[in-house]
């Protein structure tokens, strides 16, 4: 069998070093483990996880251009981590929060044409003070009722 990245192979350990294990694999040719692909937790000496002529399952992390295989244990030993199910978009409690408290304004009667322009700044100052209103009763409300003044 062919070595390719992503492939779980059987193996043989053949040596061990300092920094990792050679494992000569099922369908020919000779990978190496790198010691921080031996184990999950940290593994200070690798001869207390392995043996030379223990059988391991190993995944091939790469194939190098010259020919060198670079092997990994844990990760062979990792379970594919399954996919996470997508949630339902239509139930009432998986929608996200809309702009908090938008002011939507006292809803009055539509505009006509006939209003002379102090009749229409004297609206706009109307809906500015109700706007301004609602946003210190809202900020008032979040910081528990204490101005940035001081008191109430």
């Amino acid at each position: 069998m062919q070595a390719e990245a992503g492939t779980i192979l059987e193996g043989k350990v053949t040596g061990l070093t300092d920094f990792g294990a050679f494992v000569e694999l099922e369908g020919g040719g000779t990978g190496m483990v790198h010691i921080s692909e031996v184990a999950a937790t940290y593994v200070k000496d690798i001869r207390e996880h392995l043996e030379v002529g223990k059988a391991v399952k190993v995944k091939v992390l790469s194939v190098g251009e010259n020919g060198r295989i670079n092997l990994s244990i844990k990760k062979a030993m990792e379970p594919e981590k399954p996919q996470r199910p997508q949630r339902p978009q239509n139930k009432p409690g998986n929608q996200r929060r809309g702009a908090a408290n938008v002011w939507q304004g006292a809803k009055s009667a539509p505009q006509t044409e006939s209003q002379s322009f102090e009749d229409m700044m004297a609206r706009f100052k109307q809906v500015s003070d109700e706007k301004i209103t609602d946003l210190k009763r809202s900020s008032d409300s979040r910081n528990g009722g204490y101005s940035r003044k001081g008191g109430k």
